[in-house]
Protein backbone atom coordinates (compact mmCIF):
# COMPACT_ATOMS: atom_id res chain seq x y z
CA UNK A 1 0.00 0.00 0.00
CA UNK A 2 1.20 3.33 -0.68
CA UNK A 3 2.92 5.18 2.18
CA UNK A 4 0.39 8.25 3.04
CA UNK A 5 1.30 10.02 6.11
CA UNK A 6 -1.57 10.22 8.74
CA UNK A 7 -1.34 14.02 8.45
CA UNK A 8 -1.84 13.42 4.62
CA UNK A 9 -4.55 11.33 5.37
CA UNK A 10 -6.60 13.15 7.71
CA UNK A 11 -6.34 16.38 5.70
CA UNK A 12 -7.60 14.67 2.74
CA UNK A 13 -4.96 16.81 0.70
CA UNK A 14 -3.72 13.79 -1.59
CA UNK A 15 -6.28 12.27 -3.98
CA UNK A 16 -5.98 8.38 -3.50
CA UNK A 17 -3.94 7.05 -6.42
CA UNK A 18 -5.23 3.44 -7.97
CA UNK A 19 -1.86 2.39 -6.54
CA UNK A 20 -2.13 0.58 -3.51
CA UNK A 21 -5.87 -0.27 -3.08
CA UNK A 22 -7.58 -3.10 -5.05
CA UNK A 23 -6.96 -2.82 -9.09
CA UNK A 24 -9.83 -1.18 -10.79
CA UNK A 25 -11.50 -2.30 -14.01
CA UNK A 26 -9.92 -0.76 -16.87
CA UNK A 27 -13.60 -0.52 -18.60
CA UNK A 28 -15.57 3.00 -18.28
CA UNK A 29 -19.17 1.35 -18.36
CA UNK A 30 -21.46 3.01 -15.88
CA UNK A 31 -21.74 1.27 -12.05
CA UNK A 32 -24.17 -1.28 -11.59
CA UNK A 33 -26.50 0.94 -9.32
CA UNK A 34 -29.59 -1.19 -8.67
CA UNK A 35 -33.13 -1.22 -9.92
CA UNK A 36 -35.65 1.15 -8.74
CA UNK A 37 -35.32 4.90 -7.11
CA UNK A 38 -31.92 6.24 -6.48
CA UNK A 39 -30.69 6.95 -2.57
CA UNK A 40 -31.00 10.72 -3.04
CA UNK A 41 -34.79 10.00 -4.97
CA UNK A 42 -35.69 8.09 -1.45
CA UNK A 43 -34.53 10.66 0.36
CA UNK A 44 -36.34 13.41 -1.01
CA UNK A 45 -39.23 11.57 0.07
CA UNK A 46 -38.65 12.96 3.64
CA UNK A 47 -36.99 16.63 2.08
CA UNK A 48 -33.71 15.51 2.76
CA UNK A 49 -30.81 15.29 -0.06
CA UNK A 50 -28.02 12.59 -0.12
CA UNK A 51 -24.41 13.01 -1.61
CA UNK A 52 -21.08 12.14 -1.62
CA UNK A 53 -17.57 13.78 -1.43
CA UNK A 54 -16.06 14.30 -4.93
CA UNK A 55 -12.48 15.91 -5.91
CA UNK A 56 -11.01 17.74 -8.55
CA UNK A 57 -7.94 15.98 -10.92
CA UNK A 58 -6.82 16.12 -14.51
CA UNK A 59 -5.69 12.58 -14.38
CA UNK A 60 -9.16 10.93 -14.28
CA UNK A 61 -8.99 9.11 -11.33
CA UNK A 62 -10.09 8.49 -7.57
CA UNK A 63 -13.30 9.94 -6.71
CA UNK A 64 -12.75 13.05 -9.41
CA UNK A 65 -15.55 14.37 -11.29
CA UNK A 66 -12.68 13.49 -14.25
CA UNK A 67 -13.31 9.99 -13.49
CA UNK A 68 -15.95 9.27 -15.64
CA UNK A 69 -17.11 6.16 -14.16
CA UNK A 70 -17.21 7.99 -10.54
CA UNK A 71 -18.95 10.91 -11.73
CA UNK A 72 -21.57 8.37 -13.72
CA UNK A 73 -22.16 6.48 -10.08
CA UNK A 74 -22.35 9.95 -8.51
CA UNK A 75 -24.91 11.01 -11.04
CA UNK A 76 -27.07 8.26 -10.85
CA UNK A 77 -27.09 8.04 -6.80
CA UNK A 78 -26.63 11.24 -5.47
CA UNK A 79 -28.24 14.78 -5.63
CA UNK A 80 -25.53 16.58 -3.43
CA UNK A 81 -22.26 16.88 -4.27
CA UNK A 82 -19.29 18.37 -1.65
CA UNK A 83 -15.87 19.26 -2.44
CA UNK A 84 -13.08 16.88 -0.64
CA UNK A 85 -10.16 19.41 -0.17
CA UNK A 86 -11.01 22.42 -2.99
CA UNK A 87 -12.60 24.76 -0.35
CA UNK A 88 -9.84 24.21 2.23
CA UNK A 89 -7.50 27.11 2.89
CA UNK A 90 -4.53 24.11 2.06
CA UNK A 91 -5.79 24.15 -1.24
CA UNK A 92 -7.90 27.53 -1.61
CA UNK A 93 -5.25 30.41 -0.90
CA UNK A 94 -1.82 29.31 -0.95
CA UNK A 95 -0.42 33.17 -0.35
CA UNK A 96 -2.05 35.89 1.26
CA UNK A 97 -2.89 37.73 -1.61
CA UNK A 98 -4.03 34.75 -4.04
CA UNK A 99 -6.59 32.48 -4.33
CA UNK A 100 -6.65 29.07 -6.65
CA UNK A 101 -10.13 28.95 -7.93
CA UNK A 102 -9.72 26.34 -10.88
CA UNK A 103 -10.21 22.97 -8.86
CA UNK A 104 -13.62 24.26 -7.20
CA UNK A 105 -15.06 26.11 -10.06
CA UNK A 106 -14.53 23.11 -12.20
CA UNK A 107 -16.73 21.29 -9.26
CA UNK A 108 -19.32 23.58 -9.13
CA UNK A 109 -19.78 24.22 -13.08
CA UNK A 110 -19.96 20.20 -13.21
CA UNK A 111 -22.46 19.86 -10.71
CA UNK A 112 -24.45 22.60 -12.13
CA UNK A 113 -24.48 20.92 -15.79
CA UNK A 114 -25.42 17.92 -14.21
CA UNK A 115 -27.92 18.44 -12.40
CA UNK A 116 -26.34 18.28 -8.59
CA UNK A 117 -26.74 20.59 -5.84
CA UNK A 118 -23.77 21.57 -4.21
CA UNK A 119 -22.60 22.08 -0.50
CA UNK A 120 -19.45 23.60 0.87
CA UNK A 121 -16.56 22.20 3.19
CA UNK A 122 -15.17 24.23 4.91
CA UNK A 123 -14.63 27.97 5.46
CA UNK A 124 -12.25 27.31 8.36
CA UNK A 125 -10.86 24.15 9.03
CA UNK A 126 -9.82 25.53 12.59
CA UNK A 127 -6.50 23.69 13.49
CA UNK A 128 -3.27 24.42 13.12
CA UNK A 129 -2.02 21.44 11.55
CA UNK A 130 -4.01 22.29 8.34
CA UNK A 131 -3.68 25.41 8.19
CA UNK A 132 -1.64 26.66 5.12
CA UNK A 133 2.34 27.31 6.43
CA UNK A 134 1.62 31.03 5.84
CA UNK A 135 -0.95 31.33 7.78
CA UNK A 136 0.61 29.70 11.52
CA UNK A 137 3.15 32.29 10.68
CA UNK A 138 1.68 35.53 9.31
CA UNK A 139 2.72 39.08 11.01
CA UNK A 140 -0.38 40.54 11.89
CA UNK A 141 1.55 43.50 12.05
CA UNK A 142 0.99 46.44 13.80
CA UNK A 143 -3.05 46.09 14.71
CA UNK A 144 -2.80 42.64 14.82
CA UNK A 145 -7.12 41.93 16.06
CA UNK A 146 -7.91 44.28 13.17
CA UNK A 147 -5.67 42.42 10.31
CA UNK A 148 -7.20 38.51 11.98
CA UNK A 149 -10.31 40.25 10.94
CA UNK A 150 -9.39 41.76 7.48
CA UNK A 151 -7.60 38.44 6.39
CA UNK A 152 -10.43 35.83 7.76
CA UNK A 153 -13.43 37.90 6.63
CA UNK A 154 -11.64 38.64 3.46
CA UNK A 155 -11.48 34.58 3.13
CA UNK A 156 -15.18 34.43 3.58
CA UNK A 157 -16.29 37.11 1.91
CA UNK A 158 -14.57 36.28 -1.37
CA UNK A 159 -15.39 32.77 -1.38
CA UNK A 160 -19.12 33.21 -0.78
CA UNK A 161 -19.81 35.96 -2.93
CA UNK A 162 -18.22 33.48 -5.47
CA UNK A 163 -20.73 30.51 -4.58
CA UNK A 164 -23.75 31.57 -2.82
CA UNK A 165 -25.28 31.56 -5.25
CA UNK A 166 -25.10 27.85 -5.33
CA UNK A 167 -24.75 26.81 -2.11
CA UNK A 168 -27.48 26.48 0.18
CA UNK A 169 -25.79 24.74 3.20
CA UNK A 170 -22.20 25.78 4.04
CA UNK A 171 -19.63 24.02 6.70
CA UNK A 172 -18.17 27.45 8.36
CA UNK A 173 -16.22 25.95 11.02
CA UNK A 174 -14.56 22.45 11.15
CA UNK A 175 -12.70 20.40 14.13
CA UNK A 176 -12.08 23.31 16.36
CA UNK A 177 -11.93 20.91 19.63
CA UNK A 178 -8.44 20.35 21.35
CA UNK A 179 -8.40 16.38 21.50
CA UNK A 180 -6.21 16.48 24.20
CA UNK A 181 -6.85 20.03 26.20
CA UNK A 182 -10.58 19.35 26.14
CA UNK A 183 -11.71 22.75 24.92
CA UNK A 184 -11.15 24.85 21.50
CA UNK A 185 -7.73 24.95 20.28
CA UNK A 186 -5.52 27.40 19.76
CA UNK A 187 -4.32 28.75 16.68
CA UNK A 188 -2.51 31.69 15.10
CA UNK A 189 -5.68 33.11 14.17
CA UNK A 190 -6.92 33.06 18.03
CA UNK A 191 -3.94 34.16 19.68
CA UNK A 192 -4.41 37.61 18.11
CA UNK A 193 -8.26 37.42 18.22
CA UNK A 194 -8.18 36.62 21.97
CA UNK A 195 -9.77 33.15 21.96
CA UNK A 196 -10.37 30.69 19.72
CA UNK A 197 -14.35 31.33 20.58
CA UNK A 198 -13.47 34.65 19.15
CA UNK A 199 -12.48 33.28 16.07
CA UNK A 200 -15.20 30.85 15.64
CA UNK A 201 -17.77 33.75 16.23
CA UNK A 202 -16.55 35.77 13.95
CA UNK A 203 -16.41 33.46 11.33
CA UNK A 204 -20.38 32.67 11.60
CA UNK A 205 -21.10 36.13 11.69
CA UNK A 206 -19.38 36.68 8.91
CA UNK A 207 -20.64 33.97 7.03
CA UNK A 208 -24.19 35.12 8.09
CA UNK A 209 -23.23 38.27 6.64
CA UNK A 210 -22.84 37.09 3.54
CA UNK A 211 -25.59 34.24 3.49
CA UNK A 212 -28.53 35.40 5.38
CA UNK A 213 -30.37 32.73 3.95
CA UNK A 214 -27.79 29.38 3.92
CA UNK A 215 -27.24 26.68 6.31
CA UNK A 216 -24.71 27.46 8.41
CA UNK A 217 -22.77 24.20 10.13
CA UNK A 218 -20.79 23.93 12.66
CA UNK A 219 -18.44 20.07 11.83
CA UNK A 220 -16.93 17.85 13.51
CA UNK A 221 -16.02 14.06 13.50
CA UNK A 222 -17.83 12.52 16.76
CA UNK A 223 -20.45 9.51 16.79
CA UNK A 224 -21.60 7.13 19.27
CA UNK A 225 -18.93 4.90 20.16
CA UNK A 226 -17.76 5.42 23.69
CA UNK A 227 -14.31 6.08 22.80
CA UNK A 228 -15.87 9.47 21.49
CA UNK A 229 -17.81 9.99 24.38
CA UNK A 230 -15.57 12.91 25.82
CA UNK A 231 -15.07 14.63 22.59
CA UNK A 232 -18.67 14.48 22.20
CA UNK A 233 -19.30 16.19 25.57
CA UNK A 234 -16.78 18.64 24.47
CA UNK A 235 -18.49 19.35 20.86
CA UNK A 236 -21.98 20.22 23.47
CA UNK A 237 -20.25 22.88 25.37
CA UNK A 238 -18.90 24.41 22.02
CA UNK A 239 -22.57 24.24 20.73
CA UNK A 240 -23.79 25.75 24.01
CA UNK A 241 -21.70 28.63 24.25
CA UNK A 242 -22.05 29.36 20.88
CA UNK A 243 -26.04 29.63 21.59
CA UNK A 244 -25.35 31.44 24.75
CA UNK A 245 -23.52 34.22 22.84
CA UNK A 246 -26.20 34.29 20.07
CA UNK A 247 -23.72 33.17 17.18
CA UNK A 248 -25.70 32.30 14.14
CA UNK A 249 -25.13 28.36 13.64
CA UNK A 250 -28.20 26.85 12.28
CA UNK A 251 -26.88 22.94 12.06
CA UNK A 252 -24.58 20.62 13.44
CA UNK A 253 -22.62 18.66 11.28
CA UNK A 254 -22.00 15.14 12.48
CA UNK A 255 -19.21 13.63 9.98
CA UNK A 256 -20.20 10.09 11.10
CA UNK A 257 -17.21 7.94 10.28
CA UNK A 258 -18.39 5.01 12.79
CA UNK A 259 -16.19 3.18 14.06
CA UNK A 260 -15.75 -0.99 14.65
CA UNK A 261 -12.57 -1.14 16.57
CA UNK A 262 -14.14 -3.20 19.01
CA UNK A 263 -16.74 -6.01 18.93
CA UNK A 264 -19.33 -6.89 21.50
CA UNK A 265 -18.60 -10.82 22.46
CA UNK A 266 -22.31 -11.72 22.63
CA UNK A 267 -23.46 -9.74 19.65
CA UNK A 268 -20.52 -9.75 17.24
CA UNK A 269 -21.78 -6.11 16.67
CA UNK A 270 -19.58 -2.90 16.91
CA UNK A 271 -19.34 -1.51 20.08
CA UNK A 272 -21.81 1.95 20.35
CA UNK A 273 -23.85 3.61 22.99
CA UNK A 274 -26.96 3.92 21.31
CA UNK A 275 -28.24 6.04 24.71
CA UNK A 276 -25.33 8.61 25.40
CA UNK A 277 -25.51 9.18 21.65
CA UNK A 278 -29.41 9.91 21.84
CA UNK A 279 -28.60 12.27 24.98
CA UNK A 280 -26.28 13.71 22.57
CA UNK A 281 -29.00 14.23 20.23
CA UNK A 282 -31.55 15.91 22.01
CA UNK A 283 -29.30 18.45 23.93
CA UNK A 284 -28.22 19.41 20.25
CA UNK A 285 -31.37 19.39 18.70
CA UNK A 286 -33.43 20.73 22.24
CA UNK A 287 -30.77 23.87 21.33
CA UNK A 288 -32.73 24.24 18.20
CA UNK A 289 -29.82 22.60 16.07
CA UNK A 290 -30.50 21.13 13.08
CA UNK A 291 -28.63 18.04 12.40
CA UNK A 292 -26.58 17.27 8.87
CA UNK A 293 -24.67 13.69 8.46
CA UNK A 294 -22.11 14.80 6.38
CA UNK A 295 -19.10 12.56 5.92
CA UNK A 296 -20.58 8.55 6.56
CA UNK A 297 -18.43 6.10 6.67
CA UNK A 298 -17.31 2.66 8.41
CA UNK A 299 -14.77 1.31 9.58
CA UNK A 300 -14.37 -2.26 10.07
CA UNK A 301 -10.99 -2.63 11.50
CA UNK A 302 -12.35 -5.15 14.09
CA UNK A 303 -14.06 -7.83 11.53
CA UNK A 304 -13.04 -10.93 10.02
CA UNK A 305 -11.30 -11.06 6.59
CA UNK A 306 -14.11 -12.84 5.15
CA UNK A 307 -15.89 -9.89 2.72
CA UNK A 308 -19.11 -11.43 2.78
CA UNK A 309 -19.16 -11.41 6.45
CA UNK A 310 -17.29 -8.13 6.73
CA UNK A 311 -19.83 -6.62 4.45
CA UNK A 312 -22.85 -7.60 6.05
CA UNK A 313 -21.75 -6.78 9.62
CA UNK A 314 -21.44 -3.51 8.11
CA UNK A 315 -24.37 -2.87 6.50
CA UNK A 316 -25.76 -3.94 9.82
CA UNK A 317 -24.01 -1.15 11.55
CA UNK A 318 -24.37 1.20 9.13
CA UNK A 319 -28.53 0.14 9.67
CA UNK A 320 -28.32 0.32 13.42
CA UNK A 321 -26.81 4.06 13.12
CA UNK A 322 -29.39 5.29 10.66
CA UNK A 323 -32.06 3.48 12.81
CA UNK A 324 -31.17 5.88 15.74
CA UNK A 325 -30.84 9.12 13.61
CA UNK A 326 -33.91 8.67 11.60
CA UNK A 327 -35.76 9.22 15.00
CA UNK A 328 -34.95 12.61 14.51
CA UNK A 329 -36.50 12.91 11.20
CA UNK A 330 -37.87 16.46 12.23
CA UNK A 331 -34.85 17.56 12.87
CA UNK A 332 -32.10 15.44 10.17
CA UNK A 333 -31.27 17.37 6.72
CA UNK A 334 -29.03 15.73 4.30
CA UNK A 335 -27.00 12.69 4.45
CA UNK A 336 -23.92 12.30 2.36
CA UNK A 337 -21.20 9.70 2.48
CA UNK A 338 -17.14 10.70 2.22
CA UNK A 339 -16.75 8.68 -1.08
CA UNK A 340 -18.90 6.32 -2.54
CA UNK A 341 -16.24 3.67 -4.06
CA UNK A 342 -14.09 1.61 -1.37
CA UNK A 343 -10.86 2.47 -3.59
CA UNK A 344 -11.25 6.03 -2.96
CA UNK A 345 -12.13 6.32 0.73
CA UNK A 346 -9.85 8.45 3.11
CA UNK A 347 -9.73 5.19 5.62
CA UNK A 348 -7.70 3.31 3.23
CA UNK A 349 -5.24 5.45 4.56
CA UNK A 350 -6.02 6.70 8.15
CA UNK A 351 -3.63 4.95 9.97
CA UNK A 352 -5.88 4.07 12.98
CA UNK A 353 -8.63 3.01 10.18
CA UNK A 354 -5.86 0.11 8.83
CA UNK A 355 -6.72 -3.29 9.18
CA UNK A 356 -4.07 -5.85 10.56
CA UNK A 357 -4.86 -8.24 7.69
CA UNK A 358 -3.64 -5.82 5.37
CA UNK A 359 -6.72 -5.75 3.27
CA UNK A 360 -8.66 -2.68 2.59
CA UNK A 361 -11.54 -1.33 4.73
CA UNK A 362 -15.02 -1.48 3.03
CA UNK A 363 -16.57 1.44 4.35
CA UNK A 364 -18.36 2.62 1.17
CA UNK A 365 -21.76 1.61 -0.30
CA UNK A 366 -19.95 0.25 -3.41
CA UNK A 367 -17.00 -1.74 -3.90
CA UNK A 368 -14.20 -1.20 -6.80
CA UNK A 369 -15.59 -3.09 -9.48
CA UNK A 370 -18.44 -0.25 -9.05
CA UNK A 371 -20.84 -2.99 -7.23
CA UNK A 372 -23.42 -2.15 -4.38
CA UNK A 373 -22.32 -3.96 -1.62
CA UNK A 374 -25.34 -4.57 1.55
CA UNK A 375 -24.47 -1.37 2.80
CA UNK A 376 -26.02 0.40 0.09
CA UNK A 377 -29.27 -1.21 0.76
CA UNK A 378 -28.77 -0.78 4.13
CA UNK A 379 -28.56 3.13 3.19
CA UNK A 380 -31.53 2.98 0.84
CA UNK A 381 -33.88 1.30 3.55
CA UNK A 382 -33.14 3.82 6.17
CA UNK A 383 -33.83 6.41 4.14
CA UNK A 384 -37.32 4.88 2.79
CA UNK A 385 -38.47 4.87 6.92
CA UNK A 386 -37.87 8.00 8.08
Amino acid sequence: MVDISRRAALAGLCSLPLAGCATLPSSRSAANVPAGPSLDAIARRSDRRFGSAVAWNADGTGMSITNPRYADLVKAECGVVVPENELKWQSLRPSPDTYNFKPMDAIAEWARANGQDLRAHVLLWHRPEWFPEWLNTYDFGATPVREAERLLGEHIQTVTQRYGSQIKSWDVVNEAIDHDARKPIETSLSRVMGSPEAVIDYAFHQAREQLPDAQLVYNDYMSWEPQHEGHVADVLRLLEGMKARGVPCDALGIQSHIEMFELDQATGVGVYDEAGWRRFLDEVTGMGYRLVITEFDVKDTALPADLAARDAAVADYTRRYFDVMMDYDGMLDDVLVWGMVDAFNWLQYFEPARRADGLEVRGAPYDNQYRPKPMRGALADALATS
